[in-house]
């Protein structure tokens, strides 16, 4: 039903939207949240891999079969904090962080099993991590490769060789402040994370070529 009741003139001036608020507050809907993505809207990555990639990968290995091409699956970033072993609450400090990063609320990781030497308890949380899905997945990928990597200090390119042999690469990313997403002067300090980026590719190779479509900067 509508918030404008028949026979009721809607509201305006600064009480407009009073009530709408109120209730999304109280059906614990987040007002802060980033709008929602408008309809048609296609990340540049997304049609990069439709227009371009997927026709090169089929003419480079052959397939017969449009449901071999290979693509990516998500990208999973984790965040883990050493220094929470003394203080907690920097697991939600960098948890903050990494959902700036990523676009999407991450969850904080705990300890499996008590380790005495490094002074860690079981089930004491030590970081975080986020799995990225769809436009997300592709945007942040577009940010990583055309924004971030190219802030690193000293760059030299990304290990060709860092895949699983199953079609799934990694790489370690030391300052999580190359983000443009992360305010140098806030940052309460450097963090490290890992970026796994899995594909539907079965081997290496095919894994590679995907990648190289989307310019990832392979050391040669």
């Amino acid at each position: 039903m509508s918030d404008v009741q028949a026979g009721q003139a809607p509201k305006t001036g600064k009480n407009a939207g009073k009530g709408t608020r109120a209730k999304a507050a109280g059906s614990g809907v987040d007002m802060s949240a980033s709008p929602p993505t408008p309809a048609g809207y296609v990340p540049r990555m997304k049609a990069l891999f439709a227009e371009s990639i997927r026709a090169k990968l089929v003419e480079e290995f052959g397939y017969t079969n449009a449901l071999a091409v290979p693509k990516l699956d998500k990208i999973v970033l984790n965040m883990g904090v050493g220094a929470a072993v003394d203080d907690t609450k920097k697991v939600t400090s960098a948890a903050a962080d990494l959902a700036l990063i990523a676009g999407q609320k991450p969850v904080i990781t705990h300890a499996r099993q008590a380790i005495s030497t490094f002074k860690v308890r079981e089930n004491m949380p030590l970081g975080a991590k986020v799995t990225l899905r769809g436009n997300r997945m592709y945007e942040f990928l577009d940010r990583l490769i055309t924004i971030a990597l190219p802030r690193v200090r000293d760059f030299r390119g990304l290990n060709p060789k860092s895949f699983d042999g199953r079609g799934n690469f990694a790489l370690g990313i030391k300052e999580h402040i190359i983000f443009p997403e992360i305010d140098y002067d806030k940052a309460e300090s450097m963090l490290g994370m890992d970026v796994i980026v899995c594909t539907t590719a079965k081997t290496d190779d095919e894994a590679r070529a995907l990648l190289k479509g989307f310019n990832f900067p392979f050391r040669q």
